[in-house]
């Protein structure tokens, strides 16, 4: 038996739908052959995802099959149907992008099961619905990383969707932590008592950034000990360099890119915030936890779901609302705060459901 995970692209942009798919992967029996491909992009990111796989370095327009790209598009599934490993049962596809790819070349194949994994919001097509009718449930199985997400798609789908929420094994990922001290050295740091407030993500605009940043200027007017660290990559860094020097920022906001060891980073600060306009799960919410720091979130649904009335929110994109929600923060305790919040999370359980997910998944059961 082998499984086939497909996934869109490697490399930072694409980190946590790495997480995610390692996770799933690692509940596979261990006598399973796993390949992964590459449609676009380099192997860089999580190696014990990426070592092994397959790099097709396809540009978007093949894929999608733009232009005299679509005339050619039969010949790119023969040359997919052709490299499907030997005693291949089970395919997790990484989201609709990937499923319009690769649906096409699965569908002949009646004895494979497809897995195709949502990670966010998707706006699907009537011709993604159609690409989906060969397919029984029993062939086809959708999953979505949360019940939010899960429901959503439903409603457009009109066929089951199994909830499939991310979780990490909490025992191994907390072992993983730098102390406090250690994880702000890492960063440069002071170790003096001053509010440290943390955000991890994409430098792009549905990550709400520009608004913390606004946010954070007006909490600084009173509180300019305090200092706020963005963790990640994108295309928008350099306007979000521009605005941190525009509200005069320089010296307590910092962005240090993109760190491969992130993850073992959450202590080194007193909050975290997630301010989001949409997000499928928010891994960060999870990671931060468990690593024993509180989140500050946007008030969205799939937050909801994780933390109830445990958590702390404020409307996406609503500079006010952030301001007295880190003004609130700061006058809390953050260890009774992300105590109150772990109950809620409830990570072991989680991650027992996950599991247990998971392998119902590959087993077709």
């Amino acid at each position: 038996m082998s499984i086939l995970n497909i996934m869109w692209a490697g490399g930072s942009a694409f980190a946590s739908v790495q997480k995610v798919h390692h996770q799933i992967l690692s509940q596979a029996d261990s006598r399973v052959l796993i390949n992964t491909w590459l449609l676009q992009g380099k192997a860089t990111g999580d190696r014990a995802l990426l070592d092994q796989a397959v790099e097709w370095n396809l540009s978007s327009a093949k894929l999608k099959g733009r232009n005299l790209w679509k005339l050619l598009a039969p010949l790119i599934r023969a040359r997919f149907k052709k490299a499907l490993p030997k005693d291949l049962e089970v395919v997790l596809l990484d989201g609709i992008g990937v499923a319009r790819v690769l649906l096409p070349v699965l569908k002949s194949l009646p004895k494979v099961r497809v897995v195709l994994l949502f990670h966010g919001v998707t706006r699907l097509r009537h011709s993604d619905r159609q690409l989906f009718e060969p397919f029984s449930d029993a062939q086809l199985t959708f999953a979505a990383v949360s019940k939010t997400l899960a429901q959503s798609l439903e409603c457009d789908l009109r066929r089951p969707v199994t909830v499939l929420r991310s979780a990490y094994d909490p025992v191994a990922f907390r072992a993983a932590m730098l102390p406090r001290e250690q994880a702000r050295s890492r960063l440069g740091l002071s170790l003096e008592s001053a509010p440290v407030l943390g955000a991890v993500g994409r430098l792009v605009d549905g990550k709400g950034f520009a608004c913390l940043l606004d946010a954070f200027a007006a909490l600084s007017a009173h509180r300019p000990d305090a200092c706020l660290v963005i963790l990640g990559e994108g295309p928008e860094r350099q306007a979000l360099e521009a605005r941190v020097e525009r509200l005069g920022l320089s010296g307590s906001v910092f962005l240090p890119g993109h760190l491969q060891e992130a993850a073992t980073l959450y202590r080194a600060f007193d909050w975290i915030a997630i301010p989001s306009l949409e997000e499928g799960l928010g891994l960060i919410l999870q990671e931060a936890v468990m690593a024993g720091t509180p989140v500050l979130t946007s008030e969205l649904a799939v937050f909801r779901e994780q933390l109830d009335a445990a958590g702390l929110y404020a409307p996406a994109n609503d500079v006010g609302a952030w301001t007295r929600l880190m003004e609130r923060a700061f006058s809390l305790s953050p260890e009774a705060t992300v105590e109150e919040q772990a109950q809620a999370l409830a990570p072991e359980q989680a991650w027992k459901d996950f599991a247990e997910t998971t392998r119902r998944l590959f087993s077709g059961r």
